[in-house]
């Protein structure tokens, strides 16, 4: 008998236990997740509310990064020094004439307008990727009729803008903590906005609709939120864990419970397969810190560590994982048309170095693996877009050459019918195209460099496309 035959039941018991692990970690999600959240006070939601966004940060754009000089180096991606010798009308006429040229003879020039072109073109077709209504820090302690009345407002609103076709893609509301203060007032306006929303719209939602609920502290917290979305969800005949929610971790307490433990699996958990994401709240953290007001920023040592430890909790179990906001606002201190040359420069100088303070921590989260973050005002989006697209277009040919070269290694591996089991390694580098797909750094037919058929890039995973060459090698074989 064989050793495989003598441990048959140790060996099923490991299948048991290998096929929990992966209900745990399922691996990332298929969804393509957005680069941004973009917060706003429900006071003030309307069904056009990301469409005007739109609008002004199209308008911030063309009056501070009017051409891809100003703009790349307003930003912070390019430095001046890259442009020497030539102008911005000359710049665009050669990326026009011959982008790939330009790449390959001044790839910095060619990033700026490059990225200047592709930030245009999204701020004109999808400005906003996902928006939060919120009644939280957005709306603030009002009285419960103004909420009430606010919650029921808001969702009217949404349900224009299903009938419009005005929403993003992305969308959903921020309830207030489920603390003891809170916990009341937060269930009434879930309430109130479901069952207007729903009565509206004849029992649909928008897509990828979410309820965000801050300042976790305690899993009993997210526990109790899915009991009152199985009542909403069975009140209004909608199926099972049709509502979906997602985690803030705003304090030191959410990290570390009084046991020594992470209390974060604990929280994904509790919320029973509907949690669709986790959000570090930025400032609300680093006060709990103790640190002082001068001293937030996203670039703080302890953020670094939240996030790191978020990253171990929530790998692989599909969430999404999003960074928190830069909360200086790229806003002039000179308002009105009749302004000085010398006040148009303090604009642009002011503007400039809010964007440049952005570009940096978005690109800090990046680097650390978060490829979503808030945005609070129209003027931050550009700024956005700028520095996702630029980091992935700065790596794209290195990333593009370790791909194709690891496609090629997995491609021999199955055609001389050995095991390849790296697939981990080959998901992480297929996820770098993906994400540079989503945020719009590159186009479908730039998937190639990388040795993949369109076709196969549309699985979106490697082990899929591993198996789909194997199916077809026996098909010919």
């Amino acid at each position: 008998m064989s050793l495989v035959d003598q441990a048959k039941a140790h060996l099923d018991a490991l299948s048991r236990a290998n096929e929990a692990f992966s209900r745990v970690y399922p691996g990332e999600s298929e969804l393509r997740q957005p680069v941004h959240t973009v917060y706003g006070g429900a006071h003030l939601f309307k069904a056009t509310t990301t469409r005007r966004l739109g609008e002004l940060a199209l308008n911030s754009m063309r009056s501070y990064g009017r051409d891809p000089i100003e703009f790349g180096v307003g930003v912070g991606f390019v430095d001046e020094r890259d442009f020497e010798g030539i102008t911005a009308e000359e710049l665009v006429a050669q990326y026009t004439a011959d982008p790939w040229k330009l790449r390959s003879e001044a790839p910095r020039r060619w990033l700026a307008a490059r990225v200047h072109e592709r930030v245009l073109a999204k701020l004109e077709r999808e400005a906003v990727e996902d928006f939060r209504i919120d009644f939280e820090d957005g709306f603030g302690a009002r009285p419960d009729a103004e909420e009430d009345a606010t919650a029921i407002a808001a969702a009217k609103e949404v349900a224009q803008g299903m009938r419009e076709g005005t929403l993003p893609p992305y969308l959903g509301i921020r309830i207030k903590t489920f603390s003891q203060e809170w916990k009341e007032r937060g269930t009434r306006t879930l309430e109130l906005f479901y069952d207007t929303l729903l009565t509206e719209t004849g029992g649909r939602l928008p897509n990828h609709f979410v309820v965000t609920l801050p300042k976790v502290t305690i899993a009993e917290q997210p526990a109790t939120l899915v009991r009152l979305l199985e009542l909403l969800e069975q009140r209004h005949g909608l199926a099972p864990k049709t509502l979906r929610l997602e985690l803030m971790i705003e304090v030191t307490q959410a990290l570390l419970g009084p046991d020594g433990r992470s209390p974060l699996p604990d929280f994904l958990h509790a919320c029973e397969g509907r949690c669709v994401g986790a959000h570090l709240g930025t400032y609300d953290f680093t006060a709990s810190c103790n640190i002082t007001a001068s001293y937030q920023t996203m670039l703080h040592p302890m953020c670094d560590l939240a996030k790191g430890l978020m990253t171990l909790a929530y790998a692989a179990t599909g969430i999404f994982l999003s960074d928190g906001a830069t909360n200086v606002m790229p806003v002039g201190p000179h308002r009105g048309r009749d302004l000085s040359p010398a006040q148009i420069d303090e604009n642009r100088r002011a503007v400039h170095s809010a964007w440049q303070l952005s570009h940096r921590h978005i690109t800090h989260s990046l680097q650390g693996g978060y490829y979503q973050g808030w945005d609070l005002h129209p003027a931050q989006l550009p700024v956005r877009y700028a520095s996702c697209q630029a980091f992935f277009l700065q790596g794209l040919a290195p990333a593009a050459e370790r791909l194709s070269n690891f496609i090629e290694r997995a491609a021999q591996a199955t055609l001389v019918g050995d095991v390849f089991d790296d697939a981990a390694t080959g998901q992480g580098l297929l996820n770098f195209f993906i994400r540079a797909l989503n945020c719009g750094a590159i186009d479908a037919d730039e998937i190639a460099e990388t040795g993949l058929t369109e076709s196969e890039f549309g699985l979106r995973s490697f082990a899929k496309i591993l198996q789909a060459r194997r199916e077809r090698l026996a098909e010919s074989g």
